[in-house]
């Protein structure tokens, strides 16, 4: 196990080294324990930083697995015991010895766990999800994976997990797109927080929307409804104005989606935008690789609405 300045030196290292070949699908994990014996991950592009676990100021009236607050460079971040919030017992993880501190949205929270250990990168084809969850931890498992070791990873969403504690986000003002009932935009998304955040965020642009919460599932529906188009003598943009796709998703990820639609010709004149939990500029030249027209870093309702509008108008002037 790494110590935990050595784990942000090694984040930091991640993050600039992961310029990637434009045909490297993946993801990067970051691994860890909750005293179960079983190893866990998140997406390490939602972690901002790991330390041991900090003094907690116990305060009333927190939601359930909400340990209380901390002080973080300044900022007072409230801090959450994630083996609570899965339900787990095991003594050993009641609490936890190390704090992942990651992003949700707008808001930055401290996640206790019990060991923090390395981070990995996997391939696409490397992830796959589980076909049969139940309700408590296992709703939270998006994906799995199995290391050199043979040792099976449990890929978590920590998005829904942090939605689950403390609701979604609010959006703010977004003005309606005019005439936006005249526009469609098909979306993909695994994680069940980003597609109603997203989805709120077509609703006040007045847009009309449909959506996949997988690649697969997003290249399957993209590919009849072109099949459809082509035999009635028309294409698929003339449906669809737009598509948005999220980067990291197991099995298919954004860039092999997008990838997929620009190198077949009945997906031409598509406008395709691609979103993102890493940081501005991580992924970006990766995205520009691929094919997309846009790319929007770290869910923000308004930047992503303010990308929309022209991107729309445009589409439909095409």
């Amino acid at each position: 196990m790494l110590k935990a300045d050595e784990h942000e030196i090694a984040m930091l290292a991640a993050a600039e080294s992961r310029a990637a070949p434009a045909g490297a699908s993946g993801m990067e994990l970051l691994l860890f324990t909750l005293g179960t014996g079983e190893r866990f991950g998140i997406d390490v592009f939602k972690v901002r930083g790991v330390s041991k676990a900090p003094f907690v100021t116990r305060t009333p009236n927190m939601p359930p697995g909400v340990e209380g607050l901390t002080s973080l460079r300044g900022n007072v971040i409230p801090v959450l015991s994630l083996a609570k919030l899965l339900g787990i017992e095991a003594s050993a993880a009641t609490t936890g010895a190390s704090m992942m501190v990651v992003e949700f949205g707008k808001r930055t929270v401290g996640v206790l766990v019990e060991e923090v250990d390395r981070i990995v990168r996997v391939g696409c084809d490397g992830i796959r999800v589980p076909e049969h969850v139940s309700g408590g931890m296992y709703g939270f498992i998006v994906a799995i994976t199995e290391l050199a070791d043979d040792r099976l990873v449990s890929i978590l969403d920590v998005e829904a997990i942090l939605a689950n504690t403390f609701g979604d986000p609010a959006l703010g003002r977004i003005a309606p797109l005019a005439n936006g009932h005249a526009f469609e935009v098909f979306f993909v998304d695994d994680a069940a927080p980003a597609r109603r955040r997203i989805g709120a965020v077509l609703d006040k642009l007045g847009v009309r929307h449909r959506h996949a919460q997988s690649g697969q599932e997003a290249w399957a529906r993209l590919e009849a409804i072109a099949t459809r188009r082509e035999a009635a003598g028309g294409r698929l943009a003339d449906e669809i104005d737009l598509i948005l796709v999220d980067a990291e998703m197991p099995e298919m990820d954004g860039y092999a989606l997008t990838r997929r639609l620009r190198k077949d010709n009945r997906f031409d004149g598509l406008t395709v935008v691609m979103h993102s939990s890493a940081p501005a500029g991580t992924d970006r030249q990766m995205g520009e690789r691929v094919g997309a027209d846009a790319y929007v870093a770290e869910f923000d309702a308004d930047v992503l609405a303010d990308t929309l509008r022209p991107l729309l108008q445009k589409a439909r002037r095409a």
